[in-house]
């Protein structure tokens, strides 16, 4: 059973009053300097030996061996070229009344660079949250999350035949890349509505608790002015087609959406940084779609003194009451220059303060610094997202450009106090880096999550009753006895649900506070509605990826049955695409379980044989001449 909450904590008379925006253009002249930043990249290599006949199978593998070796060595004096090589940062080009860039030569992007191997991705690993005594510990306090990104890396991975590290995988960011059917807030209320739904588990024989948050939709056409700087990673690891390509495609989706009130800056980095655009009109379709497409890739990553001069930009043409932000979109890469985290966070702190915020959109995977990216976002008020493909870039940066932008509420807080008399244990499912001491409830100064407008926030708790016994805890020796302590506790509330926030422009905090009721509970997890079962599959898969030691004997087969009888009204197809990855998922967890067979036919020979190995046919020794048979 669903229980949705109307909390009157907020008195306006528009729930449009929470945008606190201004809809005055700034003045600034229509002209923008349009910077270039050429990266050129030259490769030299010896032309390989060339053998003229290859009669024998021998000589065609040594051909082929050699071949592989000069490739390599391409590849080696590649890279080591675009190390050496700095970006140059050409004088501002004249530009015509209409926005057309005179005199421009733009150095084209190698093709080899894509095939360079690639380093290790940075994925942090997580220590799964464990399971709580209601009666020690019966205060359980997180801040929410909105980001998406692990999710889409997950999803990415699985189309590639592979799992991720065990550990590795944000639960909250699986749940939260879903919509979920929550009530939108009501008028003169807060800016999000709460909602809360108890059934059983499907992992074992416990309770699952689900928390929803939603914030108020505002439609794009009341976003207002936006203030936007994109900071975009050019480097030489950016120049794969999953990388700079998609990134210049998804930023012109965004473009396309903007109008003559918004202001767009370009600033690019690899070797060094420069500014493309600065402080275009969102109209001039032109001027944006022009410079994205002649951006190239090429050197290494300088991101510390890229983020400076977007920051620069962004104060340059700040809009009170607008949007102003920053969007970073990299592959996470930074390795020269200032690339101190301390320091990076310590600026985009500062800047989040003066009201600038910070988004970071993650592209491909071989070097990408997965952490790096989230922990970013979250120091500058903004979201993580992953583009994988170019229907994710219209999901965040069209479907989803609201959400995207513009912040409806920050610093929320969210804090579950247990009833030790009905709960004997709990446990968090996911958010385990978004951990908040209990005194952190109240204090304003402590950063938190941000929510968008029409972003969704959903967090499950595992909740054991007093009366099922069975505690994976030992009970204390010492303390209230049960007998004589229970009349102090509530047999109707089985917990008490508090949220903190504050609105764009505050910062001093408000509270919302719930109680949540036994009698709220469905005896059948069948009875539960489906946006519940499904969140609860979604979690089920990021805990066996994971490999969650609490899961007991639920596996991809209960999950499957779980998932699919609950996909409810999905008009994106998000959840039939989660079913699919979810097979996928199974499927090589099933085959890396598989012994590898190591002879062929049972005899001493290695496999594969001899003669399948570089690839040249195995012939029917019964037709030498190899003709078609009829």
């Amino acid at each position: 059973m669903k229980t949705h909450y109307s909390p009157k904590t907020v008195s306006v008379s528009d729930p449009t009053l929470y945008q606190q925006r201004g809809n005055g253009i700034p003045s600034a002249t229509n002209m923008a300097a349009l910077l270039l930043v050429a990266v050129s990249l030259t490769a030299c290599g010896g032309k390989g030996a060339e053998v003229e006949h290859r009669q024998a199978k021998q000589q065609a593998a040594q051909q082929a061996e050699q071949r592989h070796q000069e490739a390599s060595q391409r590849q080696a004096e590649i890279r080591d070229t675009a190390k050496v090589e700095m970006a140059r940062v050409a004088a501002p080009m004249q530009m015509s009344s209409n926005g057309a860039v005179m005199g421009m030569s733009i150095a084209p992007m190698p093709r080899d660079y894509a095939a360079i191997p690639l380093a290790q991705n940075k994925f942090e690993q997580q220590v799964q949250n464990g399971i709580m005594v209601a009666g020690e510990i019966p205060v359980s306090t997180f801040s929410i999350d909105v980001d998406t990104g692990s999710y889409a890396t997950l999803r990415r991975m699985l189309r590639e035949g592979r799992l991720p590290e065990k550990g590795t995988v944000r639960v909250e960011e699986m749940l939260n890349y879903f919509a979920y059917d929550y009530p939108l807030p009501a008028k003169n209320a807060a800016p999000f509505s709460v909602t809360t739904e108890l059934a059983p588990s499907p992992y074992n024989d416990d309770m699952l608790l689900r928390i929803g948050l939603k914030g108020y939709d505002l439609p794009k056409s009341q976003l207002g002015a936006s203030n936007l700087v994109f900071l975009l990673d050019v480097s030489g690891s950016m120049a794969s087609a999953d990388k700079l390509p998609l990134l210049q495609t998804a930023l012109k989706l965004l473009t396309a959406q903007l109008s003559a009130q918004d202001k767009v800056s370009i600033v690019v980095y690899a070797g060094a940084a420069g500014v493309v655009l600065d402080g275009a009109s969102g109209n001039d379709t032109q001027t944006l779609t022009y410079a994205l497409e002649q951006l190239s890739a090429g050197g290494s990553t300088n991101g510390g003194q890229g983020i400076t001069q977007a920051y620069q930009l962004a104060k340059k043409h700040f809009i009170p009451n607008g949007i102003n932000r920053v969007i970073l979109a990299t592959d996470g890469d930074f390795n020269v220059g200032v690339t101190d985290f301390d320091d990076l966070i310590a600026l985009i702190e500062k800047e989040k303060d003066h009201g600038i915020g910070l988004t970071t959109l993650g592209f491909g995977l071989g070097n990408y610094n997965d952490q790096l990216m989230e922990q970013l976002a979250d120091k500058g008020n903004g979201n993580y997202a992953y583009i994988d493909t170019l229907n994710e870039a219209r999901k965040v940066l069209v479907d989803e450009l609201s959400s995207t932008l513009f912040t409806i509420a920050k610093d929320v807080k969210i804090q579950v106090e247990f009833n030790p008399a009905l709960v004997s244990e709990y446990r968090l499912i996911g958010y385990e880096n978004r951990a908040l001491a209990r005194e952190d409830f109240n204090n304003d100064k402590v950063d938190a999550g941000e929510i968008g407008a029409g972003h969704t926030v959903t967090a499950l708790y595992e909740l054991r009753y007093v009366e099922a016994g069975n505690r994976m805890n030992d009970k204390l020796r010492y303390g209230v006895d049960a007998q004589t302590g229970q009349e102090k506790y509530s047999r109707e509330e089985i917990a008490f649900l508090k949220l903190r926030y504050k609105l764009p422009e505050q910062t001093q905090s408000q509270l919302l506070s719930y109680p949540i009721r036994l009698d709220q509970s469905v005896k059948q997890l069948e009875q539960a509605s489906d946006d519940f079962r499904f969140a609860v599959a979604v979690a089920g898969l990021g805990q066996l990826l994971n490999g969650s030691h609490y899961l007991h004997q639920f596996d991809y087969a209960q999950l499957s049955q779980l998932a699919r009888s609950a996909l409810g009204d999905d008009p994106f197809g998000y959840r039939h695409e989660f079913v699919q990855l979810m097979e996928t998922a199974a499927a090589i967890e099933q085959s890396n379980q598989l012994p590898i067979k190591k002879t062929f036919d049972g005899s001493d020979k290695s496999f594969p044989p001899q003669d399948k190995r570089y690839g040249e046919p195995m012939r029917d020794k019964s037709n030498p001449r190899n003709e078609r048979l009829q």
